[in-house]
């Protein structure tokens, strides 16, 4: 996935609100950014990290600026959660990842379950058709050698989620649950059981009914981010 703007560099002062972000550009100003996150952003959100801002294409917008990136250590970090469904997105399409190659067609954000959105249908004449739900993963607390992590604070309605793709698995159909590493330096992924023990459960539970878990992570610069590899999940 390409940005269709140049990014802004920035030094970030703090995150506030849930939704808003203090930054320094490099001229010296300050403006106030959109945090497109709704987690703790544990582990990402370090005062006077570098970070890349998207300008606003509205001119009405009221915050003109989007933060997209931080730099942790020696990686950039993809911390804007609405982007994840465009970028697996371009990866199944490219052929990236294997468990989910040969699908004639692919949609995104199609209602099921109980008043739910799923992130992806893919559909083929020959096969069942396959929902799959993407989660965000940022948080990495062991620099050193430590796993991504998901989630980053406790979500029930991630825990939903699970739940009603088990329920399509039940149906005669293909689910899995993808979460997509938006940082490079991490080699292992799993679930962070003492932020949320019954979203932990529920995997464990969905994981039973035949729900399939994949993990991938990406490359990133200011110019895209790229689906590139996967990685082990330990559970």
């Amino acid at each position: 996935m390409k940005f269709p703007d140049p990014l802004i560099r920035g030094r970030l002062i703090k995150r506030y609100k849930r939704f808003l972000t203090d930054v320094e550009l490099e001229d010296g100003s300050v403006v106030v950014a959109h945090c497109a996150n709704s987690g703790s952003m544990e582990s990402v959100k370090e005062a006077g990290a570098e970070v890349w801002l998207s300008p606003a294409r509205n001119p009405d917008r009221k915050l003109k600026f989007t933060w997209e990136l931080i730099r942790i250590g020696e990686t950039l970090v993809g911390i804007n959660t609405s982007l994840p469904n465009m970028i697996v997105s371009e990866a199944i399409e490219n052929g990236v990842v294997d468990e989910l190659k040969g699908y004639g067609s692919l949609r995104r954000e199609v209602k099921y379950g109980k008043n739910s959105r799923i992130d992806i249908l893919l559909e083929d004449d020959q096969k069942p058709k396959c929902y799959v739900e993407v989660k965000n993963t940022t948080m990495r607390r062991n620099l050193e050698d430590g796993p991504a992590e998901f989630p980053d604070a406790v979500t029930s309605r991630g825990a939903k989620h699970l739940v009603e793709l088990s329920d399509m698995v039940r149906d005669g159909h293909r689910a899995v649950m993808f979460y997509l590493v938006q940082r490079e330096d991490a080699d292992q992924f799993t679930v962070a059981d003492d932020i949320d023990p019954t979203y932990a459960e529920e995997l464990t539970k969905a994981i039973k009914a035949g729900v399939e878990v994949v993990c991938y992570a990406c490359t990133l610069s200011p110019e895209e981010i790229v689906v590139t590899r996967k990685i082990p999940v330990s559970l």
